[in-house]
Parts: structure tokens; sequence; C-alpha cells
């Protein structure tokens, strides 16, 4: 305490005041506050800690709903083809800075087309080390699939392609029950970020200093008939950020999951749900929650692989593997770091 200004003159109660104070790391752009007792977790050696700023891009935006279903839209790999369908593909010359709009590794055929045309992808979900890694396969014909590589990282963020050569690294942080902001780092396996390009984009949608939203429940999320009809599926506008916005807040505050009706596709959140369940239940019992993590099992702790692809029908195992190895080996610093293991 630096002074207490109603106290008499000559008082020294400043001097026995203590506030709290908690340890703060910058990554990227991005500050993180460990917030318990005791000495605070290492970071794992995820590729967006590592990249050096001019490869990463941080930006952050107000989700008007529980962090949950924020978090849960991110690891249903299925609902791109519908969320996200545009009726018609651009140049992926003009794709910079824009998710789903250029083409993917080994293939000049928009994301946007993919998506639309095959609608109906084969989901598949392993357990990690840091959570969960999600595949997305999508059969062109007997030669060719598309594969689309995402994760969870528990508990709350996603690692995700954001096109040939980006990912998105995005938390999920409360506010309280019913408002959460997401945090993203943006990271580049190659050219330098234009920060100046990807920062007016986003300012397009989000005002500062709170970073809310210009569309919302306020006015329908932007919702324009005409555009629906020809243009888009959801005809809120061709930032499909708005498109999750509107999936998400329309469900309510917090949605009523006991009217909820699971499928298939929702395999990597009813996955998602025991993990969290499963760790609640370990912090009860005075137990530390998965990714409580020491310096060595950190630093073992790298990637996440996020990839989108067109591989071939057969061997599309060994083939989203060797697209990460081929990025990495080309990039300027990723080439440098340990590369991440996986089975």
């Amino acid at each position: 305490c630096l002074e207490t200004p109603a106290e008499p003159e000559g008082s020294v109660l400043c001097q026995r005041v203590r506030q709290k104070s908690y340890p703060v790391v910058v990554k990227n752009g991005v500050v993180f506050a460990y917030l318990g007792e005791g000495d605070a977790p290492a970071f794992p050696d995820f590729d967006c800690f590592l990249a050096p700023g001019t490869h990463a891009f941080a930006f952050k935006g107000l989700i008007d709903c529980n962090w949950l279903q924020a978090l849960e839209v991110g690891i249903d790999p299925a609902h791109a083809s519908y969320l996200h369908r545009f009726y018609e593909d651009e140049d992926t010359g003009g794709a910079y800075g824009k998710q789903f709009r250029g083409a993917s590794a080994d293939s000049d055929i928009p994301m946007t087309r993919l998506l639309r045309e095959f609608t109906r992808p084969q989901l598949d979900v392993e357990a990690t080390d840091y959570g969960m890694r999600l595949f997305a396969l999508r059969k062109l014909n007997a030669q060719h699939m598309h594969v689309r590589v995402t994760n969870l990282v528990f508990p709350y963020a996603f690692v995700i392609p954001m096109s040939a050569e980006m990912t998105i690294t995005q938390w999920h942080v409360p506010i309280d029950d019913t408002s959460c902001y997401w945090y993203a780092i943006f990271t580049s396996f190659g050219a330098p970020v234009d920060h100046a390009a990807m920062r007016e984009q986003r300012l397009k949608l989000y005002e500062l200093p709170d970073y809310r939203p210009r569309v919302g429940r306020h006015n329908d999320w932007g919702h324009n008939v005409q555009e629906q009809k020809s243009q888009t599926f959801t005809g809120m506008g061709f930032d499909i950020n708005v498109h999750d916005q509107w999936a998400i807040e329309s469900q309510g505050r917090i949605q009523d999951r006991t009217r909820e009706h699971l499928g298939t596709t929702d395999k990597a959140i009813v996955a998602y749900r025991r993990m969290l369940l499963s760790a609640i239940g370990q912090v009860a019992n005075g137990e530390k929650p998965p990714m409580w993590l020491d310096p060595a099992r950190a630093a073992s702790i790298r990637g996440p692989i996020a990839i989108d692809g067109m591989g071939p029908a057969e061997g599309w195992q060994s083939y989203w593997k060797d697209v990460d190895a081929r990025r990495r080996s080309g990039s300027s610093w990723a080439a440098n770091t340990i590369p991440p293991l996986v089975a």
C-alpha cells in the first residue's frame, strides 16, 4: 500500500498493509496470470509460445454466454460444412487472415467448396497428453481424402488450422457464469504475420476498449434475409466469428443441456465433458488437475499439430504428420524447435 490519505498525519498504517499479488507471464501478446496458491505450473512448449513475435498475433473478443458452450463449438468439426457455408467461392489469393477461405495443403480446391460439397465427415477422437486430438475426414473419391486435424487443450482451449501456414490457439476465459472472453494467438509457420492487416480485419467486428462485438443479440447478429438466400447459410455476413457467436449465444447465456440431443458428430464434446467431470472429481479429492505441469513434463508437451490437407485415401494416417514435418522444416523458426511426438 502506497498511502492511506484519510489517516492522521504521520500514520504508518500504509507500511503494514500488503495487497495480494499474482505472478504473470506475457506470451506473444497475451498476459497469463496464476491466481492459485503456491508455485505456478509451467507452460508447455506449444508452438504459439515458441514462435517469435514477428510470427504471432494476439487478439480477443467478448462472448455473451457461458464459456463452456463457447469452447464446445470449436470441438465440433462437422459444423463448418453448415454454419460456415458460402454459396460462392472467392479467389483464394485474397484469403489472408480469413478462416476457411483459402485452399488446404496439397490442394487448390477452395475450403468453401470442400466444406459445401462434402458435408458428412468421418470423425475420430484420440486422447493426448494435453487433452484430445480430433480428425475430420472427408473422402473425395477413391484416391483423395481431405484430412483436418484439430485439438482440445484441456481445460478450455482449442488449436485449429487457420490456413496452410497459420494456426489458431484460442482460450475461453470466464468473466462470470454468463459471459467470457476468447483470447487467441495466431501463429505463422511461414511468412511473418501482417499485424496491421490482422488487427484491421478484426476491429471491423470488435470495438474497443472492451472488445465487444458490433453485432449480437441487440441486432440479430446482423442477419440479412437476401444474403441468406444467395450468399451464406446464416445470412450473417462473411466473418465466421459471427456465425459461431450466433450459434453459441442463441442457445441462451447458459445452455439447457437437459434438452439437448447429442449425435454422432458430437463425439468430441461427449469425450470432453467426461474428461471435465473427471478433472472436477480429481480437484475435489485434493489432487492436481490435468495439465498441471512441472517443468520437465511441460517441455515434453509440444505442438499441437493442426493442419488441413489433401492426402491419399489410403495412408492418410501418416500423411498429416508428413504435412506438419514439411511445414516445420521450411519454417524460419519452427525448424529450430523440437517437433511434437506423435504415435
